[in-house]
């Protein structure tokens, strides 16, 4: 008997995940992490969430011989400043198969297919990129329909590299206007595979279980640690490290920024821009400490390329406040006194950086 099955049998495989889920509880009663009820419940609500999707992306779509796609983040789970403008998809990979994505295109604004080695589930954290392939440099027939082949040998048409420790691919799909956009609907297959999976491994369940425990921990302490790190500039949204966004995962044709905001109930901060480049897309949204977008479902928390007011001269300011001053613009807080921010650039021809101040609100008003 293997010792990950000795330990399956004993339960301890069990208990080594529950043992991980409760160390992960550590990351929210960090002491530079916001103490109040509300930080602290979502703190947990947080880490609830992250056990949804590692169970989800490590037990149940485990399988790269039969993949199948899976949203990591959404309205109700959220990872990593997650977009609200975004539908993002992964399917869990081998670098050593050959895949087929095929589907149709449908209208969102940009879509794009990364493949990806190491992940979250890593202490490192490190999800680095083994290709990349956007819908503006594919083909597809006149109905949107499209075929598109991952492997780690050159294929004619649309081609998406692999590497031998290739485990993910990641898509992201972005909109301007959820109401009125179709998102591309997609399927994947291993090319040359079996007909049917064979029945659960024990070794693998063992050691996707322990995956998915070491997922929640190491994403929540990555996440908390940038945190803490914009906590050093408050009220600023300066350029993020691209190389550090990058190796967790980040589109290569995004130019980040993250901030830290705290604010008292009546002020506000102001976010300025003196135009908008020439770029694909562009979004900023208001999160919380946890690196969570609030809750865009009820909550005006973000806006984009598609949404945003300009002034007669093309400049942008955006307003971030708990009250509505009765401007263009306004994002609301939600109840919350702090969190994070994030802006991005997307395909933009120069990135320029926004400016940020506090005022009251009542001076803004007037």
């Amino acid at each position: 008997m293997s010792d990950a099955v000795e330990q399956l049998m004993l339960g301890k495989t069990w208990e080594q995940f529950c043992e991980a889920l409760k160390s992960a509880g550590q990351q929210i009663l960090r002491p530079e992490a916001p103490d109040t009820p509300l930080d602290r419940a979502e703190g947990y609500r947080y880490l609830s969430r992250l056990v949804r999707v590692a169970l989800e992306m490590h037990v149940e779509f485990a399988d790269p011989d039969f993949p199948g796609f899976i949203v990591p983040s959404h309205e109700t789970i959220k990872i990593g400043a997650d977009s609200p403008d975004n539908l993002y998809m992964s399917a869990r990979l081998d670098g050593r198969n050959e895949y087929r994505v095929s589907g149709r295109r449908g209208t969102v604004a940009t879509l794009n297919f990364a493949t990806k080695k190491g992940g979250y589930a890593n202490r490192d954290g490190r999800m680095d990129g083994t290709g990349f392939l956007a819908a503006k440099d594919m083909t597809f027939e006149a109905d949107g329909r499209f075929e598109l082949t991952l492997s780690r040998q050159p294929q004619p048409g649309n081609w998406l590299p692999m590497e031998a420790d290739t485990n993910q691919l990641l898509v992201r799909q972005t909109f301007l206007d959820r109401r009125t956009e179709q998102p591309a609907q997609l399927r994947i297959e291993r090319i040359g595979g079996s007909a049917k999976p064979k029945p659960l491994d024990p070794v693998l369940f063992h050691d996707n279980l322990s995956r998915a425990g070491a997922f929640v921990g190491n994403t929540a302490r990555l996440f908390a640690d940038w945190a803490q790190g914009y906590r050093t500039r408050v009220n600023c949204l300066p350029p993020a490290d691209q190389a550090v966004c990058q190796a967790a995962g980040g589109d290569p044709n995004i130019f980040y920024y993250h901030g830290y905001w705290q604010l008292e109930e009546d002020e506000a901060l102001l976010i300025e821009l003196p135009r908008i480049p020439d770029c694909d897309f562009w979004n900023l949204q208001v999160d919380n400490y946890w690196m969570e977008s609030l809750d865009y479902r009820y909550h005006r928390i973000h806006l984009n390329k598609h949404n945003a007011i300009l002034d007669d001269d093309g400049r942008l300011t955006v307003i971030v406040a708990e009250r509505d001053p009765g401007l263009p613009n306004w994002l609301e807080t939600a109840g919350h006194r702090s969190g994070t921010l994030c802006f991005r650039w997307i395909g933009a021809r120069e990135h320029l950086h926004p400016a940020a101040r506090v005022v009251k609100l009542d001076a803004l008003r007037r």
